[in-house]
Formats: structure tokens, sequence, C-alpha cells
């Protein structure tokens, strides 16, 4: 629990990810890490165009799945930062401009403990440690190696295991393109919103046995 001040700043989670789509996984995770370290809020912020990735689903269908994921949660919001800047989507930049939007808050930005294995090659990494605190989320028993992040500060650097990430985006993009089930991997408004924007059909329609709900 946080000493009570009147200067106390708030603390607002980053949540950055391509989300495509977002599932429960993302959203155990942000509602984990938000208890744990005392979060005032978490932003979720759909990559643009996700400067390691070739092929996504269009933008703004995945900033609208996440504004349906994320509707319940008084605690959850979602930012189109990156989505509105153009350009190569790097974490450098989403940090700079939210830290920007919210000069009184600290910022402690989410992300799988995997990617933070590779966080030396990111844009500007000797930066990003005094913009916000990082929060590597994994499954159990994950271990990072710790000669990955040598030159890391300690105190800006937290792994927090979460059962639910078990699930993958990619695990749910096959299944949809096979006409298989999400049903119970995403939240039911984004079952419903691929179904309706036949999203991640690789394939007609008429050659698949089910749709993305399963029905």
């Amino acid at each position: 629990m946080r000493e009570s001040s009147t200067a106390a700043r708030r603390r607002v989670g980053v949540m950055g990810g391509t989300f495509d789509p977002i599932h429960h996984g993302h959203l155990v995770a942000a509602s984990e890490v938000a208890d744990r370290f005392d979060l005032d809020e978490v932003v979720f912020v759909p990559t643009g165009r996700p400067w390691q990735k070739n092929e996504v689903t269009p933008a703004e269908d995945r900033y609208l799945m996440t504004v349906i994921a994320t509707a319940s949660n008084p605690r959850f919001s979602v930012s189109r930062v990156d989505i509105d800047r153009g350009g190569d989507t790097y974490t450098v930049d989403t940090l700079r401009d939210l830290q920007g939007r919210n000069p009184d808050a600290d910022l402690y930005f989410i992300t799988g403990a995997d990617a933070l294995a590779s966080i030396l090659s990111w844009q500007d990494w000797e930066e990003l440690f005094g913009l916000a605190t990082f929060i590597g989320v994994s499954r159990p028993g994950y271990q990072l190696a710790a000669d990955h992040l040598s030159d890391v500060p300690k105190d800006r650097l937290f792994l927090v295991e979460v059962p639910a990430l078990a699930i993958s985006s990619t695990e749910c993009r096959a299944r949809a393109d096979a006409g298989r089930p999400v049903w119970y991997l995403v939240p039911d408004g984004v079952v419903q919103y691929i179904a309706k924007r036949a999203l991640y059909q690789s394939r007609p329609a008429q050659e698949k046995t089910v749709n993305p709900g399963g029905s």
C-alpha cells in the first residue's frame, strides 16, 4: 500500500502490444500487475505499425477490439497515441508521448518477459528505464537469463508470473482461420467483432466448417 500524501504521484501502467487480437491473457496480466503494483490505471496502447512484424490486422480493427475488451473495467483505458503518430512504432516514442501527457504520473510498462530478453536491441534502449519501470509478465516457471539484462537497472525491472498467459494471439488467429471457436480465449465482444469483420480468414468462408464464434 502506498503512503498517503497530498503530492502522491499517480501510477499508470502502459500495456503496449499488437493486440491481434487482444485476449484474456492480456487482460488477466494487466489486472494482476495493477493489483500487485497498486496502479491507478492501465492504458492499453495498440501499436500503429510494429517495426518487427510485417503482416498485421489494420490498426483500426485492433484498436476497436481493444476498446471492446477493456470497456467493462473502470481501471482500463485505451490510447491511440501509437496509431495516430504514424510510421513504425517504437516503445521509446510511446513512453515519451505518454509521459508528456501524464506529467504527474510514474509509468510502468507491461510486456512479455520473453520480449525483455531482447530489450537491449530496442530503439534508444538506454532512455527507456528513465521513462518507466518495466514489468515482464511470464508463464509460471519461465526463466529469464540474467546475462540478457546485465546492463539494466535492477530497481527498474520486475517479473510477474501470470498463469493465463498460456493463451496466445497466434493461436487465436489460427483457430479463427481454421473456423474453430475462440470463445473464452478472447472476450465475447471480440469474438463477435472477429466474426462480423471476417478477420483472420485466409480461405473463403464456405470452405470452413464453423465461424470464429464456433456456432
